[in-house]
């Protein structure tokens, strides 16, 4: 088996695909890229038995064949080319690979493509396209809320929610919570699973990138998301998600409006002082000034800093981690956002003020921390 391939277009597909694979593999062959050619296109596959990704590409090629090759070493190597063909050579008795550039030979030895796992069916389908950009914001706004509890898995992932007037994707870790809902997709029919954190890092960065529409297949255990050269199918991260609308607090009579900037900045600076174990950041809010300040006592450090806002409200203090507001500011883009809180026991809700994506609603939720006063 003989084909002839441009350097950086492979690299390009090899780097896309390459965060599937794990450092800890069950099964050796799973350290390696599946080449399969057929009629003049290479398809590459990489996998970790949950998450299989598979890209495809134009070549050069008079006959059809598949090799296993090591994908470290293949990543590394065409790293290191400038833009040019190359010409892979594969023995199919011993699957031994010689790549030859405008520079020299290399050699390298393959495996047997039988031994490579089969990538998963995605059997009696349901599906839905959502546009990339609306799947490319929604991942982005939620998967950094989502957890990383192994005890409590269905946590761990983006929640999916499919419905005949739109879509809403939610993320929570139970100290903060992210909800997206989108009027830009439609399903068919309501459906609802969760997928993990890995794929959707994955998906995160091609669809940023893509002007197509994602088609999403899914059934009970598996997701199958299909979009210009590439394919990733994954497997559903199984039982209930929790009912995250109970606990956004519906009453919040306290509202405040300030500028996202000054805040993440103010807040930034402040929570240097703040205890390393707590993070905690006191707001206390009255009339028309919010004051920000954190100390840490084991070492005496203190700031305090003052910002003016819109508030209409009664005065009160509440306490946060700043780590988790400072998460949630940062992805979000709107000039101003509205916080609105009930008490200080209770969840503080971050709204954006005059979003400018049309059919868009996002909803951040943060639990407070107790103030030792």
């Amino acid at each position: 088996m003989k084909f002839i391939v441009s350097s950086s277009a492979l690299l390009r597909e090899l780097q896309a695909i390459s965060g599937v694979l794990s450092t800890n593999n069950t099964l050796p062959i799973l350290d390696n890229f599946l080449f399969t050619i057929e009629d003049k296109v290479l398809t590459v596959i990489g996998s970790d038995l949950e998450t299989t990704m598979t890209a495809k590409l134009e070549v050069e090629a008079k006959d059809n064949g598949a090799v296993a090759i090591p994908a470290k070493l293949l990543v590394d190597t065409l790293k290191t080319f400038p833009e040019q063909p190359l010409t892979f050579t594969i023995n199919s008795d011993n699957f031994g690979i010689e790549i030859k550039s405008d520079h020299g030979k290399y050699k390298l030895s393959g495996q047997n493509s039988e031994e490579f796992p089969k990538t998963p069916e995605v059997e009696a389908p349901s599906n839905v396209t959502i546009p990339s950009n609306v799947l490319s914001r929604a991942i982005t706004k939620t998967l950094f809320a989502s957890g990383n509890d192994d005890l409590r898995p269905v946590m761990s992932g983006v929640f999916f929610q499919l419905e005949t007037d739109g879509v809403t994707f939610a993320a929570t870790d139970a100290h903060k919570l992210v909800r997206y809902k989108s009027t830009n997709a439609k399903a068919d029919k309501g459906a609802s699973f969760i997928v993990p954190k890995k794929p959707l890092n994955l998906l995160k960065n091609l669809v940023s990138s893509t002007a197509a529409d994602i088609d999403v297949e899914y059934n009970e255990s598996n997701v199958h998301f299909k979009f210009d050269e590439y394919n990733l199918v994954c497997r559903l991260i199984d039982g209930k998600y929790p009912n995250y609308d109970a606990v956004i607090p519906k009453k919040n009579p306290n509202k405040l409006t300030i500028g996202r900037q000054d805040l993440l900045s103010s807040i930034k600076r402040v929570a240097i002082f703040a205890n390393k174990s707590t993070h905690q950041v006191r707001f206390k809010l009255a009339g028309s000034e919010l004051a920000i300040s954190a100390e840490d006592l084991d070492f005496s450090n203190e700031a305090n800093e003052r910002l003016t806002c819109n508030y209409d409200g009664a005065d009160m203090e509440i306490g946060f981690n700043s780590r988790f507001i400072i998460e949630m500011l940062s992805n979000l883009e709107t000039e101003n956002i509205n916080l609105e809180l009930s008490d200080p026991s209770r969840a503080g809700i971050i709204l954006p003020v005059d979003n400018e994506n049309e059919g868009e609603d996002i909803l951040m939720l943060v639990m407070p921390v107790m103030l030792n006063n």
